[in-house]
């Protein structure tokens, strides 16, 4: 039986490590959330492990080489030198660590239910090697009640128990590749524990590396948070993409009303019509929360509505395409078209759900003759059903517009020259408004 002294103590001596930067920090998953992450730990002055099964990242961060936009390799090169950043996929090593983050994918599966089985392959890695004084914090984004149903009585059929021995709490990733101002160090971070000690021993852990820090009352309130966070934009996106249609049908600019609107000062936040939405967040997460609702009998239907908008907008354009084409006698088979940007947001190379795939997908279907350009995705792998290419960027040149049948534009990188486009191109269909300025230079087709 332990005594009140000895709970004391385990918890009075981490803050101690974490507040003198001696406590020893492991970051499982180096992707876009946990590399940046470790990075900021790095620069604060702590010892940063990363773990992850991927040989190659792990290769690449121990030469000092970056594979993350956001991540400057004169970084990785200076704290890999300082030995205050290293990489290993030797999950033992967890036992080393006075704090463990957890960072790793959460996808969906082919039915639209969360996967957690990257969780889970973690938590058994840290299972195995926990010991009293730790604190496990999960950032991957999931349903409410994972930290406390899933990862709590894995650690506690250790023997160990919360508060007494470990600390466990929930801390969303807030990560938004590419954006020059919100980084790491000064986005702010929401905690929550599942017990009030491992609220506040989270709450420190991060204060060390983040300007801002708020603390909720527990880890499922933090999940939910998170949740909400991209629900919001992912409502709001359906809502405007569904605007945008109806707008098309009344003949009325959306992009002028939205710009109209918008000069509201108050009760009123712009948000901008597309092709669709990408990347790992806004397309899955409000999967996640819909799943658990239905687990508890309620039937989110004003969620599920705004995925049926916003996944269908590839069809949409797709539809655009075809009346663009007809407009000058020519069909969508045999069709030489042009996709500007593949990424799923401008001046990043992460193409993950990008609304361009699906798009390439259908017009390909369709007969259609493709390429694209990207000066952030030099190489695409491409699937159609059972067959895969893999695509190359072309440079975006006079002649390879000219050449092109339609251009479409799906993302609007600051790195395209939009005068060259509309000076040579024969025939747009623009989802993004980057054509704007030049909308008498040639035929253009907007959402």
């Amino acid at each position: 039986m332990h005594s009140p002294t000895l709970q004391l103590d385990v918890k009075s001596s981490l803050l101690r490590k974490i507040q003198t930067r001696t406590a020893r920090i492991a970051i499982v998953g180096l992707g876009y959330v946990g590399l940046p992450l470790a990075v900021q730990f790095a620069k604060s002055g702590f010892a940063v492990t990363g773990m992850d099964v991927d040989e190659s990242k792990l290769a690449r961060l121990n030469a000092g080489t970056s594979y993350i936009q956001d991540v400057e390799s004169s970084d990785l090169r200076q704290f890999v030198a300082a030995e205050r950043l290293t990489g290993t996929s030797d999950f033992s090593r967890l036992r080393e660590a006075d704090a463990i983050i957890v960072c790793v994918p959460t996808p969906l599966d082919r039915s639209k239910k969360p996967d957690i089985s990257y969780i889970v392959a973690a938590a058994e890695n840290i299972q195995a090697s926990l010991r009293p004084g730790q604190i496990i914090v999960l950032e991957s984004t999931t349903y409410p009640g994972t930290t406390d149903e899933v990862l709590l009585p894995m650690f506690e059929q250790m023997g160990l128990q919360i508060d007494r021995d470990f600390f466990l709490a929930f801390s969303p990733e807030r990560v938004d590749p590419g954006n020059p101002t919100f980084r790491t160090g000064n986005i702010p971070k929401l905690v929550g524990g599942v017990s009030a000690d491992s609220t506040e021993v989270a709450t420190v852990l991060y204060r060390t590396v983040v300007g801002r820090v708020h603390s909720v009352s527990s880890a499922r309130t933090a999940e939910t948070a998170k949740l909400l966070e991209n629900t919001f934009r992912s409502v709001n996106i359906a809502l405007v993409n569904e605007m945008a249609q109806l707008c098309r049908h009344l003949g009325i600019d959306v992009w002028e009303v939205v710009e109209a609107a918008g000069t509201k000062p108050f009760g009123f936040m712009k948000f901008y019509p597309g092709p669709g939405i990408g990347g790992h967040c806004i397309p899955l997460d409000p999967y996640y929360l819909s799943w658990k609702a239905r687990l508890h009998g309620y039937e989110p239907r004003f969620i599920e509505l705004a995925e049926e908008v916003n996944s269908h907008m590839p069809d949409y354009v797709q539809s655009l395409v075809g009346e663009a084409l007809n407009s000058q006698r020519k069909c969508v088979n045999g069709a030489d078209i042009l996709i500007l940007g593949v990424a799923y947001k401008p001046d990043i190379d992460d193409y993950r759900e990008s609304p361009a795939l699906r798009l390439m997908q259908k017009l390909h279907r369709q007969g259609a003759r493709l390429r694209y350009s990207d000066p952030h995705v030099p190489v695409l792998p491409f699937l159609v059903d059972t067959e895969s290419y893999i695509l190359q960027s072309q440079p975006l040149d006079a002649a390879s517009i000219a050449a092109a049948d339609l251009v479409v534009v799906v993302t609007d990188h600051r790195a395209f020259d939009w005068q060259l486009v509309a000076d040579n191109a024969a025939l747009v269909v623009d989802t993004r408004n980057a054509l704007a300025a030049h909308r008498d230079c040639c035929p253009t087709f907007h959402l």
